[in-house]
């Protein structure tokens, strides 16, 4: 009998955050995720695929949000001035940081290039990626919405979910089976909505399949099929905890670059200003190491690349071990070749831990030589082992494993609002549309509904962050949605110079379909 698998998946997403104005706060987030971690994943996985000796496989998720911004040549067109505004500031780097500043300068220059090569367009190296048996690309939600704090409609959910299938086929060419929950969320029933929209396979977290009735015969080491149709891979803690834990993880350890300490703390504000930043917040330029755990930020010690890179092959090594050792002991104990489900953030890799896309590639190089095989979803599915047909649980991958961490003190509010312009919608297009003129404002409502609706205002409002910035954008869609919504129903005129502003901030989505609000007919 086989060893087993491993399943590697990438989640991969960001809320809209195209605000239209250079050097913002929501540009950053964007463009230090560009820089740190999807061009290092993909030059990572094209160097894999070009080994013959090796057999990279990864299942990756990319959010619809996410996609329209690698899309938008207008923003993606300020990202090499951005990079450069960078450079300028590394040589302001303390003499005590040279090394580290000079192998930091060296990586953006290399990031400047291959962005430059490929002019920008992302999306077709994902594409040729799939192609080549390399990527399973997966959809999401189509603004990253909370579905089972949507299920109060469920036309807000079968519209996200449409709006994704079909911005994914528009933009990587070719329709999605699979798809990443937001935050792994999962409810009754929501299973026969993802097959109403030709989704066929996703995945939840552990206690999602462990929970489910009847009791998994395989428990997360295989993949289930729930009544209407839908396979359900489950995540392993075992496999995930190395990877993604700061304290108990690789991630914590000393060699590596530390996440927290960073020149935008640290040079004076005069010189910040000079470059036309106008606040002080992380830049993506950071030269000290983790040092210890509890080390104070201001004890970091340099960064050096010589001895990070000796950590990793370490621990890459150690990560393979312990999948094979996990492999070997499950392969004595259940009569089918076991799978290992390890999903991440894909931020994780290079945004928080620097040193995340090249362990992913030392996983690659030095499984070629292991027990451990890798593969991605599709493949397990395309094999056509019989699935134990269960009910998944009601989960989240969030704290506490279900809804709490978008639904408390500090958001819930936000569900009430989105209730009643979901109920709003729905009205409205199941009496009709109207006019051409007001067809097109219906369209946009339905943006600026799907906009309000991302999990990722709710989080940081939970969180406690940047909780102005979410609260502004969800009431800047809710007040947009029912602005548009009272010119439909009262002829409350616009403004062609707020159309205008509202079409180019919030023109994502160019297919979307404001029937998906509709209520089907009762069977």
């Amino acid at each position: 009998m086989a060893a087993g698998d491993l399943a590697l998946v990438l989640h991969a997403h960001l809320p809209y955050v195209r605000s239209g104005e250079a050097g913002s706060l929501e540009e950053d987030w964007y463009f230090q995720a560009l820089q740190e971690c999807y061009l290092p994943l993909l030059e990572m996985l094209e160097a894999a695929a070009a080994d013959p000796r090796q057999r990279p496989k990864l299942t990756l998720g990319l959010s619809p949000t996410l996609l329209s911004l690698l899309s938008d040549r207008g923003l993606n067109a300020r990202f090499v001035p951005w990079l450069e505004q960078r450079l300028a500031l590394i040589a302001d780097a303390p003499t005590e940081l040279a090394s580290a500043a000079l192998d930091l300068e060296q990586r953006l220059v290399e990031i400047r290039q291959h962005f430059v090569q490929c002019g920008g367009r992302l999306l077709s190296r994902f594409r040729r990626l799939q192609q080549h048996g390399v990527l399973d690309l997966i959809t999401c939600g189509a603004t990253h919405g909370y579905l089972p704090l949507l299920r109060d409609s469920p036309e807000s959910v079968r519209a996200q979910l449409l709006t994704a299938v079909r911005e994914h086929q528009r933009l990587l060419g070719e329709r999605p089976l699979g798809i990443w929950l937001p935050e792994c969320a999962y409810y009754e029933g929501l299973d026969q909505q993802l097959v109403n929209c030709g989704l066929r396979y996703t995945l939840v977290d552990g206690h999602g399949l462990l929970h489910a009735m009847p009791r998994p015969r395989y428990g997360v080491y295989a993949p289930i099929c729930s009544p209407a149709g839908v396979a359900f891979f489950g995540r392993d803690s075992e496999s995930t905890l190395p990877v993604w834990s700061a304290s108990q993880g690789y991630p914590g350890d000393g060699a590596y670059r530390e996440f927290h300490r960073d020149l935008g703390w640290d040079l004076p504000e005069e010189r910040l200003s000079q470059l036309g930043i106008r606040s002080r917040r992380p830049l993506g330029l950071k030269l000290h190491r983790v040092t210890a755990q509890g080390c104070p930020l201001e004890a970091k010690q340099s960064y050096e690349p010589a001895l990070a890179s000796e950590r990793l092959s370490q621990h890459a090594a150690d990560y393979l071990q312990g999948r094979s050792r996990q492999l070997a002991a499950l392969g004595h104990t259940i009569d089918r070749p076991p799978l290992l489900v390890a999903p991440f953030d894909a931020e994780l890799f290079g945004h928080w831990w620097f040193e995340g896309p090249r362990f992913l590639g030392e996983l690659f190089r030095l499984g070629a030589q292991s027990a451990v095989n890798f593969t991605h979803l599709r493949e397990v599915l395309a094999v056509g082992q019989t699935l134990q047909v269960c009910r998944p649980s009601p989960s989240s991958w969030g704290q506490g494993g279900y809804h709490d961490y978008w639904l408390n003190e500090s958001n819930s509010w936000v569900v009430a609002e989105w209730q009643r312009a979901s109920r709003a919608m729905v009205r409205r297009v199941n009496r009709g549309v109207g006019s051409s003129e007001h067809r097109d404002w219906l369209t946009q409502a339905g943006r600026e509904l799907l906009l309000s609706q991302s999990s990722d205002w709710s989080f940081i409002l939970r969180a406690g962050t940047t909780t102005e910035l979410a609260r502004e954008r969800i009431h800047r869609h809710l007040d947009r949605f029912w602005r548009l919504m009272d010119a439909i129903e009262n002829g409350t005129p616009l403004s062609e110079p707020w159309l205008a502003a509202v079409r180019r901030e919030d023109g994502l989505f160019p297919e979307l379909n404001a029937a998906d609000w509709a209520t089907p007919p009762q069977r």
